[in-house]
């Protein structure tokens, strides 16, 4: 055991409700040496994403939960420090699974070496990340957007919503963002690039989504539900298609609402031809490569924008991934815990 300090924020308590800054403890713990077929991470950015609220509940899912005095998972860029394995050399750069801390022992399994002349090295956090793949995989695999069909993307200033407005504006179809306050609404159509957006704050935001989508909605990429699902579900066309890849309004619900919708639901979906599938996105992992080439190839061309909501100090995560939970942060949210 080395004399030198690992910081790490662990899960203290199963959150009831809304999660609270006690849920979340800093530990400072020895830093291990890496053995033989090993190496040292220093973690330099930690990603924050709305499914670890997810993996604070002991409820079945499909990860396994966070233990309590477990380290909070996340995926993170890393620097080799110290190595002894024949793969990785010392101050190569690595996209791993580390979880909320400055340092890391890996085996090298699932570590993927990132160029930082290629592209910045968040962006393997973002848009050529996980999210950015979820965005690509779910809208293109489960939602088939056609030329000239409308694309309704909830979160649409955030890392996966701000991604599939560009993917399905570059397939041909109209894209319609919802998002939350007027610069969220104005970098989303201004920056993005999107046909027409929606502030979900608004008190007649109904009628202002169905203004938005005269034709209807043929594909609705869900990353919200709650609300902003009730607005959207009447707009649905025959034979829309729903890739359901978050829940974010309704994560903190201890009690299911009284009103039993699904027989409705059920009906609709029966009537109107409607596909709604959930997915993960490492369903698709096989399209992985092919996803590198193209979102790589659009953000050259300037068909696919993005930005980032960098927080300084692994302390201050927990604050801003509540925070994430309540939608204060502004493009895709990552705590720079190293320089």
């Amino acid at each position: 055991m080395s004399t030198e300090t690992n910081i790490r924020i662990v899960l203290a308590a199963r959150p009831q409700g809304r999660p609270k800054p006690s849920d979340f403890r800093i530990e400072s713990v020895g830093i291990t040496q890496p053995g033989e077929g090993e190496l040292l991470l220093q973690i330099l950015y930690l990603s924050l994403d709305p499914y670890m609220r997810g993996r604070m509940n002991a409820t079945k899912s499909y990860a396994k939960p966070v233990e309590i005095d477990g380290v909070m998972e996340g995926g993170t860029v890393a620097q080799v420090v110290r190595s002894r394995h024949a793969g990785f050399a010392e101050g190569d750069i690595v996209l791993s699974h580390s979880g909320w801390q400055g340092f890391a022992l890996s085996d090298g399994v699932g570590l993927r070496k990132l160029d930082p002349a290629a592209a910045p090295v968040t962006t393997a956090l973002g848009v050529l990340g996980m999210p950015g793949f979820t965005a690509y995989a779910g809208l293109l695999t489960i939602g088939q957007p056609k030329a000239g069909e409308t694309v309704v993307v909830a979160a649409a200033s955030g890392a996966v919503g701000s991604a599939v407005g560009q993917i399905a504006r570059i397939k041909g179809a109209r894209a319609v963002g919802i998002a939350g306050g007027a610069d969220k609404c104005a970098f989303v159509r201004r920056e993005l690039g999107f046909d027409a957006v929606v502030d979900h704050r608004a008190d007649n935001f109904a009628e202002q989504l169905k203004a938005a989508c005269p034709d209807g909605i043929d594909v609705y990429f869900e990353n919200v539900g709650g609300p902003v699902w009730d607005a959207v579900f009447p707009l649905l066309n025959e034979f829309a298609r729903v890739p359901v890849c978050g829940l974010i309004a309704q994560y903190n619900t201890i009690a299911a609402s009284a009103a039993d919708r699904l027989p409705t639901l059920m009906q609709q979906v029966l009537y109107r031809s409607l596909t709604i599938r959930g997915f993960i996105q490492r369903e698709f992992v096989d399209q992985r490569p092919v996803f590198y080439r193209d979102m790589a190839g659009w953000m050259a061309s300037g068909q696919v924008r993005y930005r980032e909501d960098i927080v300084d100090g692994l302390e201050n995560a927990p604050q801003a991934f509540l925070g994430l939970l309540e939608g204060r942060n502004f493009g895709k949210l990552i705590v720079r815990v190293a320089q």
